[in-house]
C-alpha cells in the first residue's frame, strides 16, 4: 500500500491510453446495443458497427492485459482501506473478464445464427460455433445479461472514481489521465 499523498504514481502511458480508448468504445457499444433493440429502422447498420467495435474491443483487451502484466502498477492510494483495495482488484479483474467474454459470446451468438462478421470488404471472421437456433437463443440471452452486468460494473467504476475525485479528493483520477499529471 502506498504511504504517499495525493495522486501518487500514474499508470503507464500505454495503459492510460488504452483505458480511455476502450472506455469510449465500451460506452459507444452500450448505447449502440440499446439503440439496436429500440430501433428496427437502423438495426442492420447498428449491428455492423456493434460487431466491428466488439472485435476491436476483444483485440484491445488482450493488448491491454499484456500491457497491464508487463508494466508496473502504481501502489494503491493511502486513502484506500484494505476492503476498498480488495474491491478495486476484484472489479478490475471482473471488468477485464467482461471485456474479453462479452465479445466472444457475441461472436459465438452470430456464428450460431450464420450471421457473418465482416471486418473489411471480403474479410470475414470465421464462425466459432456451428449453426444452431437454440444456441443462438441461449447466447443472445447470455450476451444481454453480460451487457447489463458490464453496464452495472461501468457505473460502479465511475461512481468510485467520482467518490475519490469529488469527496475524498485523493487524486485517484489523475493516475489514469491520458496526459502527465
Amino acid at each position: 500500500m502506498s504511504a504517499g499523498g495525493k495522486g501518487q504514481g500514474q499508470f503507464t502511458l500505454p495503459a492510460r491510453l488504452l483505458h480511455w480508448v476502450m472506455a469510449v468504445m465500451i460506452v459507444a457499444m452500450l448505447f449502440i446495443g440499446v439503440a439496436m433493440v429500440a430501433s428496427l429502422a437502423s438495426y442492420h447498420r447498428l449491428v455492423s458497427i456493434h460487431k466491428l467495435l466488439g472485435i476491436a474491443i476483444l483485440a484491445l483487451v488482450v493488448v491491454r492485459f499484456v500491457v497491464r502484466l508487463r508494466g508496473p502498477l502504481p501502489p494503491f492510494l493511502a486513502t484506500m482501506s484494505a476492503t476498498e483495495q480488495r474491491i478495486a482488484s476484484w472489479s478490475e479483474y471482473t471488468l477485464y473478464a467482461l471485456m474479453f467474454v462479452l465479445p466472444l459470446v457475441g461472436w459465438a451468438m452470430l456464428s450460431t445464427a450464420r450471421y457473418p462478421i465482416v471486418l473489411w470488404g471480403s474479410w470475414h471472421l470465421p464462425p466459432i460455433l456451428p449453426h444452431s437456433l437454440w444456441g443462438y437463443a441461449v447466447l443472445r440471452r447470455v450476451h444481454a445479461i453480460l451487457a447489463y452486468f458490464l453496464f452495472a460494473m461501468f457505473v460502479a467504476h465511475l461512481s468510485a472514481v467520482l467518490f475519490h475525485t469529488l469527496v475524498k479528493r485523493d487524486g485517484l483520477l489523475r493516475r489514469m489521465l491520458p496526459w502527465r499529471a
